[in-house]
């Protein structure tokens, strides 16, 4: 019998009131709250969290309070990467963000998605897909990360842009809707 997490992250349609998954949930909401209070000279306590909370954190990777996710479990971060402060990342699906990659304050980054019909939306089925971020990739303040978008390695999306596409590697990318400007 598949499960309800298990169409989850295989980005069919299911049921986030499910049990596990509302465990899951609480456990991440549970974390988040200790890592958000954790004072920000406490290195090794935020990072102790972090470790517990995310499915991976490089080495010297650095994540800013305040931080919001769904469950944790299903991001990745690679070494030496940087999450500035007030980030959210719904982790309904994998996000995996590579190495030495910068995100700008008040980032978010979604994998979950809704359904366009009103009749299904209302009995509560959503789905997922997940989201890509390269190595080197700096992404700037207040940009939005639509579900199912992979963004190449050493890519530039400028402030407040939403990237709805995928973008290639090398590139400046800024607007909303996002489009390449010009190669690096």
């Amino acid at each position: 019998m598949v499960t309800q997490k298990q169409k989850m992250l295989a980005g069919e349609p299911y049921m986030a009131n499910d049990p596990e998954l509302e465990a899951d949930y609480a456990r991440a909401q549970s974390l988040l709250t200790a890592f958000n209070a954790t004072q920000a000279d406490d290195a090794n306590g935020l990072v102790r969290i972090l470790k517990n909370l995310l499915g991976h954190l490089g080495a010297d990777t650095i994540v800013k309070p305040t931080f919001r996710c769904d469950y944790g479990s299903n991001i990745r971060i690679g070494a030496r990467s940087f999450v500035n402060y007030d980030c959210v990342l719904l982790d309904c699906n994998m996000i995996t963000i590579g190495e030495e990659v910068q995100i700008a304050p008040g980032v978010h980054i979604y994998t979950a998605t809704h359904p366009l019909d009103a009749a299904t939306r209302r009995i509560g089925l959503e789905s997922a897909h997940p989201v890509v971020v390269g190595d080197g990739v700096w992404l700037g303040g207040r940009v939005v990360v639509c579900p199912g978008v992979t963004i190449g390695e050493n890519t530039v999306v400028g402030t407040g842009s939403v990237v709805t596409k995928n973008l290639p590697p090398n590139v400046l990318a800024v607007g909303n809707p996002c489009r390449v400007v010009r190669s690096l």
